[in-house]
């Protein structure tokens, strides 16, 4: 029997553990990526460690995220990661080379190899052939170390896509059908391998954008061929030495196969507030639009952006609508300018952003109070625009320019001609803003905004608090640790930011856990879905959290409670949720024992005096994480 892509990644890369279903593996990591959002804690753990460079064949550190500077916070941590990344040995992209997966898609990504990235969409990678994840901070510093990164044998479902695509329906909508027949957790343990005739219909930066957004359905990655369509875009950026191929043998096996038909699409639209709210746009009559985004990691790349210039040329945004755009990278903008579509994307009224992540985090262009806005991003949770009460629909380019003519939601097939474009033979690559690796007597200057690293304490003996908190299904991060201009720019500040943390849910939160001494979160389904930010972690951590039992969690943020020292159970019995109550008393004797002995784990509610199981389901290197108080304890103890 052959192997598919997934297993060729993983067998080449396997240093422990063997390919069996379920079962935990080591694999050496090839490639790393940080942003600035999550990197200052990066590198402080990775300095924490004790390391003095980088171990990995690559790792760049990247500006993108919070590039609004309303104070010297964000100047600061960008100083800071400059003269890291000079000292450790990795690659800087100055603020305004652009979105680190855009970039790092262009210019570092090579086909076969792994890579760990401290944002939760880097498996846009996958659109190279690259085995590419999404971690918390400390997973990254870990692998900079040197360290492999262990995951669970992930199951393989492999997606079949047939045909070709009919004129205005795009790769956006590919993943939008894909997370209509997953839903946001359905991707869980699995990965996402794309086959069939209808890749090879399929350009690199159209398969970026799908492995982009797949993150949203909860895999662990998604991931395409690399073939003759990938050897083309790395020789148009001058780095067709890199290219391997790899396909998955013809008698692979997988573990699920969903079948596609391409031709059978038509645009769709993710309705407010998951991104697996999905619906035709068709179906959607007369909505109004008030703001309209383009860009973001998901759709900013040069074949995008034309397309949007090539609909708005010679036309005007319609009068209630304010549209902006941001380019993916400095190179998509150099063309742009070059060939005069961003003349054309000017001339239309639409406002043109730096090349940076922006809106898609709540950095800037807030849609007003109770406003449509209509956006190109891969995640639409309620308030993450920066405004509370807005509506925010997720569509692509095609579908957000035609709504910024008519000034509703629009079906782009009802525009004239559908604008062909193709991929430039040469994109001109010019690496002038990627600053290489110095000397290690780099001086690194700290702002007074860099605060002491917190550090998780061991497993107490007995684990006991009260239930702070009990919220429902699909929390997401952005519920737990908000970002946004108000939160972001304390990134490196950890007792600043825990004053936000829950803020959407519960505001009181950070002086009820402190005043408590900490306690216990209770979950629903997949708590913790969506971004990769250890913070949402690390923060409940500085308050004092010391367990979360949810009915199921989000992949990342599991990994992050464990590497933070914070106890994920989930309910063996769901009906177990709803017997408890904010302000119970909750026990686990004996807490690191039990955790030997077996998943199951017997919890004490001493308010109404009953017990309840829960189920661990952790390895034996998770549970010796916890007991060190955090991965960062741990491989220090074992370095």
């Amino acid at each position: 029997m052959g192997y598919s892509i997934t297993q060729k990644l993983l067998k080449a890369h396997l240093l422990e553990g063997t390919l069996e279903p379920g079962g935990e593996i080591g694999i050496r990591i090839d490639q790393t990526l940080t942003q600035d959002a999550t990197g200052t804690m990066a590198y402080l753990q990775f300095e924490a460690m004790g390391i003095s460079r980088v171990k990995t064949e690559l790792s760049v550190s990247y500006v993108d995220h919070n590039t609004l500077q309303t104070g010297f916070e964000s100047a600061d941590d960008h100083k800071f990661l400059q003269g890291m990344a000079a000292r450790h040995g990795a690659y800087f992209s100055r603020p305004g080379n652009g979105i680190c997966h855009q970039v790092h898609l262009e210019r570092f990504g090579v086909p076969g190899k792994t890579m760990l990235g401290s944002d939760s969409h880097t498996p846009t990678g996958g659109g190279l052939g690259m085995f590419a994840v999404g971690v918390g901070g400390l997973d990254v510093a870990v692998a900079m170390g040197g360290g492999p990164f262990y995951l669970r044998v992930p199951k393989v479902v492999n997606i079949q896509l047939h045909g070709r695509l009919k004129p205005w329906v795009v790769a956006k909508d590919i993943i939008l059908e894909v997370l209509r027949l997953l839903s946001v957790k359905g991707g869980v343990g699995k990965v996402l391998e794309y086959g069939g005739d209808g890749v090879a219909n399929l350009s690199v930066p159209e398969r970026a954008t799908i492995t982009n957004m797949g993150a949203e359905t909860g895999a662990t990655t998604s991931v395409f061929p690399s073939d003759d369509i990938t050897w083309q875009f790395l020789r148009a950026q001058g780095r067709e030495k890199v290219w391997v191929e790899l396909l998955a043998d013809p008698d692979a096996a997988y573990d699920e196969v969903i079948h596609i038909d391409l031709g059978g699409l038509e645009p769709l639209v993710a309705q407010p507030h998951m991104p697996d709210n999905v619906v035709t746009v068709s179906a959607i009559k007369d909505l109004k639009v008030d703001q309209i985004m383009i860009g973001s990691c998901t759709n900013s790349s040069y074949l995008d952006l034309m397309r949007a210039a090539a609909i708005l040329k010679g036309k005007v945004v319609h009068p209630e609508v304010s549209l902006v755009i941001a380019p993916g990278s400095r190179q998509v903008l150099t063309l742009l300018a070059k060939n005069g579509a961003l003349t054309d994307l000017v001339q239309s009224g639409a406002r043109i952003l730096e090349s940076a992540c922006g809106p898609c985090i709540g950095m800037g262009q807030a849609p007003a109070s109770g406003a449509v806005s209509l956006r190109t991003n891969n995640r639409n949770f309620a308030g993450r625009s920066g405004t509370k009460d807005a509506r925010v629909y997720l569509v692509s380019p095609e579908t957000a320019a035609a709504a910024a003519i008519t000034g509703v939601i629009t079906d782009p097939r009802v525009l004239e001609d559908y604008p062909e474009i193709e991929l430039p033979q040469d994109f001109a690559a010019d690496d002038s803003l990627v600053i290489p690796p110095g000397d290690t007597d780099v001086e690194v200057v700290r702002g007074p905004n860099i605060k002491a690293l917190p550090v998780a304490k061991p497993l107490p003996v007995n684990l006991s608090g009260e239930i702070l908190l009990k919220v429902s299904d699909n929390i997401t991060t952005d519920h737990i640790m908000p970002a946004g201009s108000k939160v972001l720019p304390f990134r490196s500040n950890i007792p600043a930011m825990s004053k936000f943390a829950f803020e959407p849910i519960d505001p009181t939160f950070p002086e009820r856990a402190s005043a408590a001494g900490g306690g216990i979160i209770v979950g629903g389904e997949n708590y913790g879905q969506g971004s990769s930010r250890e913070h949402a972690a690390l923060v409940p951590m500085y308050l004092g959290v010391k367990a979360v039992i949810a009915k199921s969690f989000a992949r990342i943020h599991r990994d992050n409670l464990i590497n933070f020292g914070i106890l994920p159970l989930t309910f063996a019995h769901a009906e177990d949720y709803d017997r408890l109550d904010l302000g119970d008393s909750l026990e686990i004797p004996e807490v690191a024992g039990t955790l030997a002995k077996g998943l199951e784990i017997k919890v004490k509610n001493l308010a109404k005096g009953y017990e309840f199981v829960a189920v661990a389901g952790m390895t034996d290197r998770q549970i010796a994480i916890l007991r060190a108080g955090g991965l960062l304890n741990f491989t220090k103890e074992n370095s």
